[in-house]
């Protein structure tokens, strides 16, 4: 039976597993595709850390976690929150942690604030930001003191009120264009992978094919270095709806609903609790047994 893996002990005993880092993930260019996959919480962390490259401590916890219609109103301290307690749950993947809208954009010093505070205040390895030519400088001024960084381009979710919703990237000549220059302006950056999200399967192709750092795709290409997807998706648990590049693996939320129906059944028919449940249980009084009569002999 699988459990959670408890996390590294701080002073003494065994010591800490070694994590994969950005630098491992980076030398994975063209070779073994790259595991990817969102984590929230530190129970989840640790059922998924032995299967996966890369946990991100995405800001679409605003839609999954939170119920928000988009990412936009994730804040830095609910990502902090959440960052700290995936640390807390995994050992062996490298944890990055999303930086939400407005936390980064205003200027490369302001970035630099924000992303230190989180790699401070949860341990994880890097960060991740949304943006191409315009955030170029940004990733490179981050880069060079210290912070490593996963780009993405294409769509990209903190700007559908720019876009005009999550509208799929690269049709047109034009618009696939601007997203490869995107895609090489954060290469040159430093950014050590970048995420490619919701674009044209040949465009997401053609980015893999001509930057010299992993592409994880996310509704893009199977050539991407890397795949990325929001676990709640795939474990059936997000029903507010399915993108056409999900596959579900297991319909959890069924799972739950049922049980949770058990067991209001239960409680109202007040099976549960049953005595196995209960701490200091009197055991009832079992009945004494009458004592036989024996017939009396009667003299005469």
């Amino acid at each position: 039976m699988s459990t959670v893996p408890q996390p590294p002990r701080r002073h003494g005993g065994t010591p800490a597993m070694q994590r994969v880092s950005p630098r491992d993930l980076t030398a994975r260019k063209g070779g073994e595709p790259i595991v990817c996959i969102t984590a929230y919480t530190a129970p989840m962390a640790g059922f998924m850390d032995p299967h996966v490259d890369l946990l991100l401590v995405g800001d679409t916890l605003g839609m999954v976690i939170y119920g928000m219609n988009t990412t936009l109103g994730v804040t830095l301290e609910m990502s902090i929150a959440h960052g700290q307690a995936v640390m807390r749950g995994s050992q062996k993947a490298c944890v990055i942690v999303d930086m939400p809208f407005g936390s980064y954009q205003a200027s490369p010093v302001d970035a630099f604030k924000s992303c230190a505070r989180v790699m401070a205040e949860t341990g994880c390895a890097g960060i991740k930001l949304e943006g191409g030519v315009e955030m170029a400088r940004t990733i490179e001024y981050l880069v060079q003191r210290g912070i490593p960084v996963m780009a993405h381009v294409g769509l990209k979710p903190q700007s559908v009120n720019v876009v005009g919703g999550f509208r799929v990237q690269g049709r047109g000549k034009e618009e696939a264009k601007a997203v490869l220059a995107d895609a090489k302006a954060v290469e040159n950056a430093g950014a050590f992978s970048i995420v490619v999200e919701g674009t044209v399967e040949s465009l997401a192709r053609k980015i893999t094919e001509v930057v010299k750092v992993p592409t994880v795709g996310i509704g893009a290409s199977p050539a991407c270095d890397g795949q990325i997807i929001v676990a709640e998706d795939i474990l059936g648990l997000y029903s507010a709806f399915t993108p056409k590049f999900v596959k579900r693996y297991a319909e959890l939320g069924v799972a739950v609903s049922n049980a949770v129906e058990n067991y209001a059944s239960d409680v109202r028919a007040r099976r549960y609790p049953a005595r196995e449940h209960l701490y200091g249980a009197v055991e009832p009084a079992k009945k004494k047994k009458a004592p036989s009569r024996s017939r009396a002999k009667v003299r005469t």
